[in-house]
């Protein structure tokens, strides 16, 4: 007898982890994998930080720490640290209770709760993501109940931001939709907003009535700094309006296979004002603190109900070991330091091939190459020129010429500078 599962259609493979598929079955002792979100070693090997093993080993010498399960929303010194790292310990959505979190599985877990969230409890049932984006976003949007559509983002002609195009698609945007934002180092095209056009874009979103939604998933791993790396989202925060915040420590602490993320939702006071850091501020604004209070208990309540038939509880382990990172000032001081180092290397790599391409006198401009920022870089070169390189240099990257530069090294940027000069003045 047929299996009742017989007529299942064969699903295509992700665009991204395929890529990965197909680089293990490549037998080149060349082969050269730039399509993993990971970051390696010069070696080309996963890292584990040192923080990390140090901060496990206090927990499995800590006879409290057990394995019990953790709350609906998470483990509570995890969330309240991971909002102040994005917000600062100075913010006024902290210091006003304007904040739920929930810990979450990571950063794409934190986006599909806050979209069924979205989804049950805001008018507006539409987002506008970038294009281009993250593969994964449209999928995760669509799966939580909301209509995925698009705003301009990535201009092609200067490898950098369509500013106009960007302002022009959200200013046509229905008034409350929902814009989807990289807090920073956005993924594919590592072209991030300057300071100046993230308050161009602020302006206009607050002035249509648009509710923000952050992904950040590499605080800190862009710039190497926590803060620099925080500034769009401390931006939105500080004038008082409503936005989401999904973060993800896969990057920031490398702990990818933990799955470890926060969804943090911040709303507005009647009016805003910058409090005085006593307790005659909280006398004198009693009313307006229990009231966001109130807002937060119902909303914290509306997020367990979307939690618990979804994955009922998140995992105890990574978050401890976040918890126990950004409680110890030796360890955040650690972490901080391996953080910049690993943000560090990847810009060498940008400088290195950008200089192996001027060497060879590869024809274009490759400039955007340290202009960009963060992770990945967008190339510029097409699905022919990417089978090209992989076909005949054995480097796997995704077809839209997306590379992902920690997979670099400085053994491999010559022969990827090869493969480039080669499919650049051999394949139009």
């Amino acid at each position: 007898m047929d299996s009742v599962f017989a007529n299942v259609v064969q699903a295509p493979e992700d665009p991204i982890l395929g890529v990965t598929v197909a680089y293990n079955k490549d037998p080149s002792p060349a082969k050269l994998n730039l399509g993993v979100g990971a970051y390696r070693t010069e070696e080309g090997k996963p890292i584990v930080l040192n923080v990390v093993r140090k901060a496990e080993q206090l927990l499995v010498n800590d006879p409290s720490h057990l394995k019990e399960y953790l709350p609906i929303l998470g483990l509570a010194d995890f969330n309240k640290l991971t909002a102040k790292l994005i917000l600062g310990a100075d913010s006024p959505a902290v210091l006003e209770n304007r904040i739920a979190t929930a810990q979450c599985l990571s950063g794409t877990g934190s986006l599909r709760v806050g979209s069924e969230f979205l989804a049950r409890h805001y008018h507006q049932h539409t987002i506008y993501i970038p294009q281009p984006t993250w593969g994964n976003h449209p999928k995760v949007f669509t799966s939580g109940g909301l209509n995925v559509k698009s705003y301009r983002y990535y201009d092609p002609t200067t490898r950098g931001l369509d500013l106009q195009g960007l302002l022009e698609d959200l200013n046509a945007a229905d008034a409350g939709s929902v814009v989807l934002f990289h807090a920073c180092a956005h993924n594919p095209t590592g072209v991030d907003p300057t300071p100046e056009q993230w308050e161009q874009i602020r302006q206009l979103v607050r002035s249509k009535g648009l509710l923000p939604f952050f992904d950040s998933a590499y605080q800190g791993f862009a710039s190497g700094s926590l803060d620099e790396d925080a500034q769009s989202v401390r931006m939105f925060v500080a004038d008082g309006g409503e936005c989401f915040i999904a973060q993800s420590y896969a990057k920031n602490m490398g702990l990818y296979g933990e799955r470890v993320g926060a969804l943090s939702i911040i709303w507005i006071f009647t009016w805003f004002f910058k409090p005085a850091l006593d307790w005659k501020y909280w006398f004198r604004h009693e009313k307006k603190v229990c009231k966001a209070a109130d807002v937060a208990s119902r909303v914290e309540s509306q997020l367990k109900l979307v939690v618990r038939p979804m994955y009922s509880n998140p995992p105890i382990h990574g978050a401890s070991i976040v918890a126990k990172v950004l409680k110890d000032k030796d360890l955040y001081d650690e972490w901080t330091a391996e953080l910049k180092g690993m943000a560090d290397r990847i810009i060498s790599m940008r400088q290195q091939l950008f200089d192996a391409l001027t060497a060879r006198g590869t024809p274009g401009d490759w400039s955007h190459i340290i202009k960009q920022i963060g992770m990945f870089t967008f190339t510029g070169l097409n699905a022919e020129q990417v089978s090209f390189m992989r076909n005949e240099y054995h480097i796997y990257m995704t077809s839209d010429g997306r590379i992902s530069m920690a997979g670099l090294s400085s053994r491999t940027v010559p022969h990827l500078a090869d493969a480039i000069h080669a499919a650049v003045t051999r394949v139009a």
